[in-house]
């Protein structure tokens, strides 16, 4: 599969929810639209590689959430980072673009806010992908257990454990390292650019009060996969294997409530985009039904 250089990625703002979402689009808009969610510490830079290799067949937006990227929410929009705003903002986002037809890719953070905007408008829904995107309690690694502690007792003390642990060019670092075999293959400009944009004034603050409020995806899950058992979408669910984050059995679950959703686990980590575009490129092309794929 190579690159189709005829789909320059158009870098543009839109006004939505009274902020000015960035985002990256790239392909026909007759195409079918595949809206692409990024998760922490990202932003839409994520899937700089893989929109380039879609845009022949496919209609590709990928927003920045608020306090991530290049999206600005100005002072006075007193805006509340919690995932039920991500959940509002995407909806407005999706009507201010007019996009009445599409289907999701979820990561990371993108998930529980894509899903919000699913449960918004289901007839609007297409397909999923989920790639380590995750709606199960059995999903959530090891890795949270330091979150977990700030969950039961938000005190300074365990805000800044998690901020120390996190919150630097070590922790994004590891969290795109660590279980991958080939570090090498990694492009070391994007934790470098997660972590500079960390640096912008109150933005730890922010990540921190995400981290908080993700306790409350929890007691959504359930509504999640209601969704899912109720409209059995086309669904690809691909994971790195070694992500401490979402662990292997929050991919499988997902069988439970579509048997037909396609499972694959990557030898890779959190960030599989990172080390396996082509071939989430080439899983999409196959599972969202593109027949030209080849």
């Amino acid at each position: 599969m190579k690159m189709n250089k005829h789909y320059p990625v158009r870098y543009q703002f839109v006004d939505a929810d009274g902020i000015r979402v960035f985002y990256r689009e790239a392909g026909d808009r007759a195409r079918p639209t595949l809206l692409l969610l990024h998760g922490f510490a990202s932003s839409s830079h994520q899937f700089r590689e893989l929109i380039p290799l879609l845009a022949d067949k496919f209609h590709l937006v990928a927003p920045d959430l608020p306090g991530f990227g290049f999206t600005e929410v100005p002072a006075q929009r007193n805006y509340r980072y919690r995932f039920d705003s991500f959940g509002e903002t995407l909806t407005a986002f999706v009507d201010a673009l007019a996009l009445k037809s599409y289907a999701l890719y979820v990561f990371d953070y993108g998930a529980p806010a894509g899903l919000r905007l699913a449960l918004h408008y289901p007839e609007r829904m297409t397909g999923l992908v989920s790639q380590n995107g995750n709606a199960y309690l059995e999903g959530l690694g090891d890795a949270w257990e330091p979150i977990r502690a700030y969950w039961a007792d938000p005190s300074a003390e365990n805000r800044q454990i998690v901020h120390d642990a996190v919150l630097n060019l070590e922790g994004i670092r590891w969290q795109y390292l660590h279980g991958v075999k080939t570090p090498e293959s990694v492009a070391p400009e994007a934790y470098h650019l997660d972590t500079l944009l960390l640096e912008r004034p109150g933005n730890k603050e922010i990540q921190l009060d995400l981290f908080l409020d993700y306790a409350n995806n929890l007691p959504r899950y359930p509504e999640f996969q209601a969704f899912f058992r109720q409209t059995q979408l086309p669904a690809l669910v691909i994971w790195g294997e070694h992500d401490p984050f979402f662990i292997p059995p929050g991919a499988h679950a997902w069988k439970r409530d579509n048997p037909n959703a396609v499972v694959e686990l990557l030898d890779t980590g959190h960030f599989a985009l990172e080390t396996h575009v082509e071939h989430i490129a080439l899983r999409i092309r196959e599972v969202l039904g593109d027949e030209q794929s080849q």
